[in-house]
């Protein structure tokens, strides 16, 4: 028998500036209903949540509701205008929870509601927000990125919460770790219509290229212009998850070599290995110590930094992360201890600084200074192309920033940064307000960038497919340094904290690097394909550079039109063959790795 349902809506519709943001959606939330609402920033998906909750009145469609149903909402910018202290927020509002059960929650999320709210951090009053929604003994609760603000630990309690909840909730996030863990269904909203299945986050990559697939088979029936468009629906999706199993299996071979540098007891080595490796160190940290006050936030902390590493910083806010950032960046100047820097580095530090955009700026003023083309480390490239690579419409140049919601901003300060020429990246929680595809493109880009990168970040997920060293905060002066990603430092704080592993800890030892895929068995000529692929995918490489230099002659158009149309379909057909090329060569990697 089926359960009915505590909310609905049926033909839901909206209009958004001159046509339908989406029509004709159909929505049904059941009492236990644990459902992530997925889709691309701009795709409506905050919107529709408060249309879920009634704060948005809808152009068409009909909304439902159980008698008695409370309904609450987690907004991502709480309003605390009003409000002399968090505390007065937590207490006011609809359906105004118990103080005692605030209070309870707040002791639990370790935040002290009488602070000011006008002085309040974002993660206080997200906190704060938090407390005032979960004790309010909702029905139903509706998340919109819920993780923002919160450090490892906050995340960790809520997940465990939400665990407990007896009741449903919708939840937008882009925590892939939050959802895998917690949903069980999920709300696909995709061009204007919205997707459910009865599976959650875990299985949403699986599905959604299973759609993807049907509807590039049901385009190869129309016209050539939609064919065009399935064409690279397919490849957007599909063949970048390929090539990112790729970059995986090279991040796992990065690990194991980060593993064989680190002593027993997991501290960096600081001695000049016998491979040169002293000649490609970018930053050397020795004996570092920082104080503010009688707290110790770095306490002898060592570390070698060779040139390529991707380091994850993790820890608690107020655990010394920002300051360990500051330090290794030359920044802050540390009490006691030396902090070398490689003369070379030019540094870029990405962070969230959105709202300098000012909104009259189109795209090309905002990626090349109003100019159509672009030196980006070194290519030359045309600003609608690059817009392109960054997931924009080309034809989008020269719309104004104002048009673009806050997740296509921070995409359009991603892409102006990675223009500038560097060899460190600094990202300080790059993942805030990106879309599940924006966070596969920064993973790619962070992939295939040749220098240094430093992450500091609560996302789990992020971290586990994008760095191989782990630097992890505890907030009292120690550092655990782990080969890998989160899950490898989480594995090995839980290791820490088990009374079994208590010897071997003192004992100095440390579980063995990652083992290397196991090799399988290729036919002769599945084995000279994947012998001779890299090569053939270099020169393609090198074509298409040559090509698209004498492709930014910009007189070369009316000079010579033919060349022009030329060098377009040589360089189209060459990408064409070397994203083949990198298929092919996956596939068989994938035989090799077993």
């Amino acid at each position: 028998m089926a359960i009915a349902p505590i909310l609905s809506w049926e033909g839901l519709g909206l209009i958004q500036g001159s046509g339908w943001l989406f029509r004709g959606l159909d929505i049904n939330i059941a009492p236990r209903d644990r459902l992530a609402l997925i889709g691309r920033n701009g795709a409506g998906k905050t919107t529709l949540l408060k249309l879920i909750a009634g704060l948005v009145d809808a152009d068409e469609g009909k909304r439902s509701i159980q008698p008695g149903t409370r309904v609450v909402t987690l907004e991502q910018d709480p309003f605390f205008k009003g409000h002399d202290t968090l505390l007065d927020f937590t207490l006011h509002g609809p359906g105004a929870p118990q103080r005692h059960e605030v209070e309870a929650i707040a002791d639990q999320l370790g935040i002290d509601l009488s602070r000011e709210a006008a002085s309040a951090s974002g993660g206080e009053r997200r906190r704060a927000a938090l407390c005032r929604a979960l004790a309010s003994e909702p029905d139903l609760l509706l998340l919109d990125e819920p993780t923002n603000h919160l450090d490892l630990a906050a995340i960790e309690w809520l997940e465990s919460w939400l665990q407990r909840y007896n009741g449903a909730f919708v939840v937008i996030s882009h925590d892939r770790t939050f959802l895998t863990r917690l949903t069980n269904a999920t709300l696909w909203l995709d061009r204007g219509s919205l997707r459910r299945k009865e599976v959650g986050f875990g299985g949403f990559e699986a599905w959604e290229e299973e759609v993807q697939k049907e509807e590039t088979r049901a385009a190869e029936k129309l016209d050539a212009k939609l064919k065009i468009e399935a064409h690279w629906l397919e490849r957007g999706v599909t063949a970048r998850r390929k090539r990112n199993q790729g970059r995986l299996a090279k991040l796992w071979e990065m690990r194991a070599e980060r593993a064989a540098m680190m002593s027993p007891t997991g501290t960096a080595k600081l001695g000049v290995t016998g491979d040169g490796s002293k000649t490609k160190s970018v930053i050397v940290a020795e004996h570092v110590t920082k104080r503010f006050g009688d707290r110790t936030v770095l306490k002898d902390f060592n570390l070698r930094i060779q040139r390529g590493d991707r380091i994850g910083i993790v820890g608690a806010n107020g655990a010394g992360k920002s300051t360990l950032l500051k330090i290794l960046t030359g920044e802050l100047a540390p009490d006691e201890g030396t902090v070398t820097l490689a003369n070379t580095l030019t540094t870029i530090i990405i962070d969230q600084q959105r709202s300098l955009l000012k909104p009259e700026m189109k795209l090309r003023d905002v990626i090349a200074d109003g100019s159509d083309w672009l030196d980006v480390r070194g290519v030359r490239k045309h600003v609608q192309g690059y817009l392109k690579d960054f997931l924009f419409d080309p034809g989008l140049i020269d719309a104004k920033v104002g048009t673009l919601s806050g997740g296509e901003r921070s995409r359009l300060l991603l892409a102006r940064e990675f223009a500038r020429p560097s060899n460190l990246l600094v990202l300080d929680e790059p993942t805030n307000d990106l879309d599940l595809e924006t966070l596969d493109l920064l993973q790619e880009v962070i992939s295939d960038y040749d220098g240094t990168v430093l992450i500091v970040s609560h996302d789990r997920d992020f971290l586990d497919r994008t760095v191989n060293l782990t630097l992890g905060l505890d907030g009292s002066g120690t550092v655990d340094m782990i080969a890998g990603g989160y899950a490898d430092w989480e594995a090995k704080r839980k290791e820490r904290t088990a009374p079994a592993k208590a010897k071997a800890k003192a004992e100095g030892t440390a579980p063995p690097p990652p083992p290397p895929p196991k090799k399988g068995k290729l036919s002769y000529k599945d084995q000279r394909d994947y012998d001779l692929l890299p090569g053939r995918i270099e020169e393609l490489e090198e074509a298409i550079a040559r090509d698209e230099a004498a492709l930014a002659d910009p007189d070369l158009y009316t000079r010579d039109p033919r060349k022009f149309a030329a060098l377009t379909s040589a360089i189209e057909k060459a990408r064409a063959d070397k994203e083949a090329a990198e298929e092919r060569w996956l596939e068989l990697a994938e035989q090799v790795e077993g």
